[in-house]
């Protein structure tokens, strides 16, 4: 696994490049998305254009950086998801809680869009719809 980040005025881009398997790449991968919000990143984009397999190491990555994203405010999608990373999302149901758009332009687009809050949804977001209000 491979890791680029280019940068679009605000906006953070994480190109992925290979088999997201399990050994060092999550953790690396986790890290350095902590690092990019840590140094000030509020938008973030993970390219899968170039990954062509994920295991469930990637997606524990995907979890927890949404966990980490949503906890400090940053605005995180997904781009270029090919059929089978988009199928694993879907089969375990991960999908509904990313924001996930055909391609890095199309997630560049939105994300110079003013929030609308819809990506705060999810149980990262510490809304709970379900949840009794106290007095």
């Amino acid at each position: 696994m491979r890791i680029e980040v280019k940068f679009y005025d605000d906006v953070a881009a994480v190109h992925l490049s290979g088999k997201f398997l399990a050994g060092g790449d999550g953790p690396f991968l986790r890290q350095k998305v902590k690092e990019l919000i840590d140094a000030g990143t509020r938008k973030l984009i993970i390219d899968f254009s170039e990954v062509p397999y994920i295991d469930s190491t990637g997606l524990g990555f995907l979890a927890g950086t949404h966990v980490t994203a949503k906890m400090a405010g940053v605005r995180m999608m997904l781009a270029s998801l090919n059929a089978h990373v988009r199928s694993v999302l879907d089969g375990v149901q991960l999908s509904q809680f990313f924001v996930i758009e055909e391609d890095e332009a199309a997630a560049l687009v939105k994300l110079k869009e003013p929030s609308t809050g819809s990506e705060d949804s999810g149980p990262a977001s510490g809304k709970n719809p379900k949840a009794k209000k106290r007095a």
